[in-house]
């Protein structure tokens, strides 16, 4: 996926010199990936505009406060979108006006309707877009994806998935205790079970039926640094089973925090064989697994290793590396008319799983 073409020029909409995932992750991802070039940012505040175009080695005349003056400038191509959830809709509805691409960080919206209203207003506005969904562009996955569908385990019979969230525990940082509340959006349903449903789906199928129980077992979560408490709303225990559409059972429980035992363990069993993925973290997005296989006269799984051709920015390791993955795929979907990389259609779709499976919770039918 080389292009030997221009770079393209991005904004970044939410970058900070104090850290955050657009820096963390973004950033070291366009650099890997190649073939883009940042070009302009928008900050909260003027002075902390000034000061991330400082620290990121731009000119202050591209840096500011407003993202739809971003997006209007002649140097910007692609319009990346890393703040808070709430704050989605308000910032990514002026970038589709302007008609440039937008690539936004996963969840879409705050909840199914924002994200119905942003894929409908791209679609009528033919924006071309981008969602954050990036556990499906890692290498690993990718890889899995073709086993599966290579027959490697013969006909797939059925899918286990047990994963931690890591956060949603007994302690968060301050930063992030806006994930405590569920009314923000990004929940441990939405960021690391969405971001590993959305890859289970990619591998196997969608959903058929599904029944799901979810609860919130831990109703006060501890700030780390100063040892004050906050309620917690957000769903700290998910349990979803269902028949996918190819007719395979699935069984996948979340639970918030880390586990002293196993932290992330997906199965998938199949008539000839199966493949299991093992990892420290329930944040599938990050990359960070191991993939062991076994199938016919195997008893037991051995590693397998992820062929190089599936590596699209080698020399990235760790979370930023898979947004890497991420980034080159797009290069390509823009410039080959293609569509690896999910856009707000796809993110919408996804929040109606992610819908159906709360509706499933809170009435106890299947959905």
């Amino acid at each position: 996926m080389a292009h030997n073409a221009a770079p393209l020029g991005v904004g970044i909409v939410g970058l900070s010199a104090d850290g955050g995932w657009g820096a963390r992750g973004h950033l070291p991802a366009l650099s890997a990936a190649g073939g883009y070039e940042l070009r302009a940012l928008t900050a909260s505040t003027p002075e902390s505009a000034r000061k991330a175009a400082a620290a990121f080695g731009l000119p202050e005349s591209a840096a500011g406060t407003d993202a739809g003056e971003l997006a209007a400038r002649d140097d910007v191509d692609v319009v990346v979108v890393t703040v808070r959830v709430p704050r989605h809709r308000e910032l990514i509805l002026p970038l589709l006006q302007a008609g440039k691409t937008v690539l936004s960080e996963w969840p879409l919206g705050n909840g199914l309707a924002e994200a119905e209203e942003l894929a409908a207003l791209a679609a009528e506005s033919g924006t071309r877009t981008a969602v954050g969904l990036q556990a499906r562009s890692a290498p690993v996955v990718r890889y899995l994806r073709d086993l599966v569908a290579d027959g490697y385990v013969g006909e797939v019979l059925s899918t286990t998935l047990v994963g931690s969230g890591g956060g949603w525990g007994p302690a968060v940082q301050e930063r992030s205790a806006y994930v405590a509340d569920r009314a923000n959006g990004a929940t441990m349903l939405t960021v690391p079970f969405g971001h590993t449903l959305d890859a289970l789906t990619m591998v196997l199928s969608g959903f058929d039926s599904l029944t799901a129980t979810t609860a919130t077992r831990r109703t006060e979560v501890r700030v780390a640094e100063t040892g004050a408490t906050l309620p917690m709303t957000a769903e700290d225990q998910i349990a979803v089973t269902g028949r996918l559409a190819g007719g395979a059972v699935a069984s996948l429980h979340y639970r918030g925090g880390s586990s002293r035992g196993t932290n992330f363990l997906w199965e998938i069993n199949g008539t000839e064989g199966d493949l299991v993925v093992t990892g420290g973290s329930g944040h599938l997005q990050f990359g960070q697994v191991e993939l062991r296989g076994s199938r016919g006269e195997e008893t037991e799984p051995r590693p397998l290793t992820v062929p190089e051709s599936y590596e699209l920015a080698p020399g990235l390791e760790g979370p930023a590396g898979v947004v890497a993955n991420a980034y080159v795929q797009l290069r390509a979907d823009l410039a080959e008319g293609t569509h690896h990389v999910p856009d707000f259609a796809h993110a919408a779709a996804h929040h109606r799983l992610l819908d159906r499976i709360e509706t499933a919770a809170r009435t106890g039918t299947q959905a």
